[in-house]
């Protein structure tokens, strides 16, 4: 019968030496992960890990992405496909069709639409992205504090919230944005964000409330974490998915939202560029110049549409029940 190999710390240290077999497998393992050997399957995988694989391999992440990129930039510098001026007038043109260097005609001040489709995407694009960082910041602080303490103040919050939800966005808009005389995008943004905020905050705190009563939470909060390490490192982490993929869809709503109050005359006004102004504008001459409608209307479509498969394509990847 051949001999069988006893290790050095089994023969020195008795019992003990499971122990140490232990430890050293341990650090074996360990180095292994830490690149001093094992093979790259060892490492360990992490929810944001597996969605940002699926999402490189999601033909509709990869196409909204690139549009809304495009969008981004061409919000900043517009001058980049467009050298005209959205405020250069010619009544001689008004309302005629496409001609050299002005692919979609001009509108009833006889102004290039195509450049002032390209600059109505700075509005568009500001709104939406600053409305919809500000009910997330707000509605998750909020909603992550009332599903984290509970008690009183989540009964405060969910009062207050039914009562934002009561009210009617629109009727509410116009409400409220008629007595503003500011013609910046900040009084839109205001808005949306006052009544945008109460949506995210539920979600957020359904997420805080199912990630507290994890068991690594309670070890935790076993070993003496305080709340905050609790809320910070252990919570919040594992709880923000759903809020990103919520406001990833709201932000197109916020868009369209912008664009409906804009057309009502209650949201931007001239002389800020806005696709919701020029299609407010258009839609009187729509049997005449249906050219006028049919750009600004198209470009908001397109941008609703990239945003909301970006976030249907988000909220795929970071869910594990529809893998």
């Amino acid at each position: 019968m051949p001999e069988r190999y006893v290790p050095k710390e089994a023969i020195t240290h008795g019992d003990g030496g499971t122990a140490a077999l232990a430890m050293a497998e341990a650090e074996t393992l360990e180095g292994g992960r830490n690149g001093r050997g094992g093979s790259p399957r060892d490492k360990p995988r992490s929810l944001w890990g597996d969605a940002w694989r699926d999402l490189r391999r999601n033909p509709v992440f990869l196409v909204s992405a690139l549009i809304i990129l495009f969008l981004v930039v061409i919000a900043i510098w517009p001058q980049l496909i467009a050298d005209g001026n959205p405020y250069r007038a010619d009544l001689a043109k008004a309302q005629e069709g496409s001609a050299p260097g002005h692919p979609f005609g001009f509108d009833t001040q006889g102004r290039d639409v195509y450049t002032r489709t390209v600059y109505g995407a700075r509005a568009s694009i500001t709104v939406g992205i600053c409305a919809t960082a500000g009910a997330a910041l707000l509605g998750s602080v909020l909603g992550g504090l009332a599903g984290f303490f509970g008690g009183w103040w989540d009964a405060l919050l969910s009062r207050v919230a039914d009562i934002f939800f009561g009210i009617p966005v629109l009727l509410g808009g116009l409400v409220f944005l008629s007595v503003v005389t500011s013609k910046t995008v900040w009084p839109v943004v205001g808005f949306i964000v006052l009544l945008g905020w109460p949506q995210i905050a539920r979600i957020a705190r359904g997420s805080v409330v199912t990630a507290k009563q994890n068991d690594y939470v309670q070890a935790a909060r076993a070993l003496g974490a305080s709340s905050g390490r609790l809320l910070l490192r252990h919570i919040a982490p594992n709880a923000v998915a759903p809020v990103i993929v919520v406001a990833t869809i709201a932000l197109g709503t916020y868009i369209s939202l912008e664009a409906t109050l804009s057309y009502l005359g209650a949201g931007l006004k001239p002389p800020t560029v806005s696709w919701g102004i020029d299609i407010s504008t258009a839609s009187t001459y729509i049997r005449n110049a249906p050219h006028m409608l049919l750009y600004p209307a198209g470009a908001l479509s397109i941008t609703v549409l990239a945003f909301i498969m970006l976030g249907d394509a988000v909220r795929d990847a970071l869910d594990p029940k529809l893998r």
